[in-house]
């Protein structure tokens, strides 16, 4: 299990680093703009240049998962981000959700491996 996780945080590391910078640097080449509601989204998100602190939060998951320090905090950071990006391709573009799915099997095999400090986020406590 220990170099599973190790090998499934440095592809999700690099994943998010790569496609942060993308955000800025615009190296990988998009195809169409998405038509329907998938389209409207991603034109909202760009022209609000909210899709830039995305990937700001991308690039800084990404770094910390590949030189493997504060990773609990890399997996809480890049969580909302891998659980918009399913819902995204679940709802309005499924040609994407393999790689999503891909994606949330990469975060469950390390947030496995790092339970021990992620299980206080589940602890119910009274006011």
């Amino acid at each position: 299990m220990r170099i599973a996780a190790m090998i499934a945080r440095i592809l999700m590391g690099l994943t998010f680093l790569v496609f942060g910078l993308n955000g800025f640097l615009h190296f990988i080449p998009s195809g169409p703009m998405p038509t329907g509601p998938a389209g409207e989204f991603t034109d909202a998100i760009v022209k609000s240049h909210f899709f830039m602190m995305v990937a700001v939060v991308q690039i800084v998951g990404g770094v910390l998962l590949l030189v493997n320090r504060f990773v609990p905090l890399a997996l809480v950071i890049l969580g909302p981000v891998i659980v918009n990006i399913f819902f995204f391709h679940l709802l309005m573009l499924p040609s994407g959700l393999p790689q999503a799915i891909v994606v949330v099997i990469l975060w469950t095999i390390v947030a496995i491996r790092e339970k021990q400090y992620l299980s206080g986020i589940f602890v119910q406590r009274g006011a």
